[in-house]
């Protein structure tokens, strides 16, 4: 079966997440409790604002530049840019995570203002979110914002999985900053 859940919030560590349709009440209090907990961690918006500092005024060639170069090194032995992000102390904080979910996390990611891959849990098919919906629809949209795409079936985990992705906002300032995206084995939560 597939759903899709719209979310729409304030994304504040205390705030409560709103949802503009049913999702099961268990993946409701996970968000909530669990993710917004540790997603606005000062390792977590330390990590993005560093990120943004490297990457600001990257004209869109360098940016495909960048993916392209992430693309070719996926799965070769030499990975100098994917070896960057995968080496970063939040890597292994987010890898912790989804270790540490009882299965209900299937992969994390972080993006910078650009959409560029700050840290990831495992390594992902391209290096720039940034012309996905999981960062148009988060980022693009604004503080606060949380965008649940379709649940759908994966064949190489054989599970229902969902993402969820959600702006992150500089705890100083109150400014986006970034956006994180987290993928969910939806049978855990039904």
């Amino acid at each position: 079966m597939i759903r899709t859940f719209l979310l729409s919030s304030p994304l504040m560590i205390a705030a409560s997440v709103a949802y503009a349709v049913d999702a099961p009440p268990a993946m409701k209090a996970f968000v909530e409790t669990d993710i917004m907990n540790w997603a606005q961690s000062a390792e977590v918006t330390n990590a993005i604002i560093a990120q943004n500092a490297e990457t600001a005024g990257a004209s869109i060639t360098q940016i495909e530049e960048w993916d392209t170069a992430w693309r070719a090194q996926v799965g070769q032995a030499t990975q100098p840019l994917i070896d960057e992000v995968m080496g970063r102390p939040l890597s292994a904080t987010l890898k912790e995570q989804v270790a540490e979910s009882g299965g209900r996390i299937t992969e994390i990611f972080v993006m910078d203002a650009l959409g560029l891959n700050v840290a990831a849990s495992g390594v992902t098919s391209d290096y720039w979110q940034g012309d996905e919906d999981k960062y148009a629809k988060s980022y693009g949209v604004g503080a606060g914002a949380v965008f649940v795409d379709e649940v759908e079936f994966d064949e190489s985990s054989q599970t229902y999985q969902g993402q969820v992705s959600f702006t992150i906002t500089d705890p100083s300032s109150g400014e986006i900053i970034g956006a994180m995206t987290v993928g969910l084995n939806a049978e855990a939560f039904f």
